[in-house]
């Protein structure tokens, strides 16, 4: 198993080009399903997420190929509507093909995504949403079997819940359903509105992206096109978060401001100098400790709970104290016993953590736990001095691509060993 091994200390510069969104790309491979003629994606990251869905969709029969940045896709070969538990297991994104292909090819056989309990999180919403359109749905032996006879029907939806995965599935479904669907309470994450305008380009007929209302005009079949994949915005913030812990100057190129402005208010209010570009944005912390600095996560477009770790990371350095609410994710605060090993003061209570920052955080061996909670471990081991080192990074993996490599040409040291 790998692990990191990082001495800190260093204040990090320099300029790193951001990668392709893993959760816009997701779903927009998903979409291939929906194509009748090729289809190329380019700016895919290349990650474990993104190569599991690519393994999934060539179990379709589907002709995939994936080189470079570039997948294209071809499902004039598609032979069956199985999605088996070893790959969906890895991965809760995998249940993306089921709406896809229910809508295209009238049923699928999809595992339950992780085994995880139906309830703890909203894969009923995918489910009740696609009866809501006419699907037949059985869930038994840990699959989820959706037939539908003809096409699927448009109807008027309501989420229980605000459900990201849920909305790109049902847009999905709902692009080629008989008749007008609108899904209310949607969630409108800019990962979202890739996906839309993607399908806008195959043919589809959508109104209200960008808005928690979408009305989707279902047509009967969609093509192939090319479609550049969205800027991934938490890597960009997490490379920020690294040059605001170690009081230095990084810029990230190739990526979307107007994606992260929750984040970027904190950074400043951290005292970080920010500067904005087109596709660009640089953050320069001056060589000063960062304030500390309290927030709350919440749907887009506020404060991502996916970069709730990352500025927790920086703020067990910062100047006083903050408290940090979590409220789209429970047990998302399982990176805390890690940093405090490192010397962070974090109080937790409930879905609230006190963080009273400290000068420095001391190297030590941790653990990650998540994906993102790995990228906060990184931080702070960035940011002590000594050797810290950082095990099961394959959470980082998931999300990250070459991240090692970005965090060296920043004079980031740091390597990657195996156990």
């Amino acid at each position: 198993m790998d692990k990191f091994v990082i001495n800190g200390g260093i204040k990090l510069q320099g300029e790193v080009r951001i990668s392709g969104a893993k959760n816009a790309a997701l779903p927009l491979l998903a979409a291939t399903i929906l194509a009748e003629t090729p289809i190329t994606l380019t700016n895919v990251p290349n990650l474990k997420d993104v190569n599991t869905l690519v393994e999934l969709i060539a179990g379709l029969g589907i002709s995939i190929s994936y080189s470079g940045d570039t997948v294209k896709a071809d499902t004039s070969t598609l032979n069956n509507q199985f999605a088996p538990y070893e790959l969906v297991k890895t991965m809760r994104a995998s249940i993306l093909v089921l709406g896809p292909l229910v809508a295209r090819y009238g049923s699928a056989q999809v595992s339950l995504p992780g085994g995880c309990a139906i309830g703890s999180r909203p894969v009923d919403q995918h489910l009740k949403a696609l009866e809501a359109l006419g699907a037949h749905i059985e869930v038994e032996n840990g699959y989820v079997n959706a037939k539908v006879d003809g096409r699927l029907k448009g109807a008027d939806i309501t989420f229980d819940m605000v459900t990201v995965g849920g909305t790109e599935n049902i847009l999905m479904a709902a692009v080629l359903a008989e008749g007008v669907t609108t899904l209310r309470n949607a969630a409108c994450e800019p990962e979202i509105t890739d996906l839309a305008n993607m399908l806008i380009k195959m043919g589809a007929k959508i109104e209200g992206v960008d808005t928690d209302t979408l009305v989707i005009t279902g047509v009967e079949s969609l093509q192939g096109c090319e479609y550049a994949v969205v800027a991934d915005r938490i890597e960009t913030g997490s490379y920020l978060a690294a040059a605001a812990i170690t009081g230095g100057k990084v810029k990230t190129t190739h990526t979307d401001p107007t994606l992260l402005e929750a984040v970027l208010d904190k950074f400043e209010e951290m005292g970080a100098e920010v500067t904005r570009g087109d596709d660009w944005i640089e953050l320069d912390m001056q060589d000063k400790r960062p304030k500390a600095v309290s927030f709350r996560t919440l749907p887009h477009p506020d404060f991502p709970t996916d970069m709730q770790a990352q500025l927790m990371a920086v703020n067990a350095i910062g100047q006083g104290f903050a408290t940090i609410s979590e409220t789209i994710f429970e047990n998302r605060f399982m990176h805390v016993p890690e940093l405090s090993r490192m010397g962070a003061n974090i109080q937790v209570e409930g879905n609230d953590a006190v963080v009273t920052g400290v000068e420095k955080l001391s190297a030590a061996p941790v653990m990650a736990t998540d994906l993102r909670a790995s990228f906060s471990l990184v931080l702070a081991a960035l940011a002590a001095e000594g050797e810290s080192i950082v095990d099961r990074i394959y959470h980082i993996d998931r999300g990250y691509e070459n991240v090692e490599a970005k965090l060296q040409s920043l004079g980031a040291q740091i390597k990657r060993v195996s156990a």
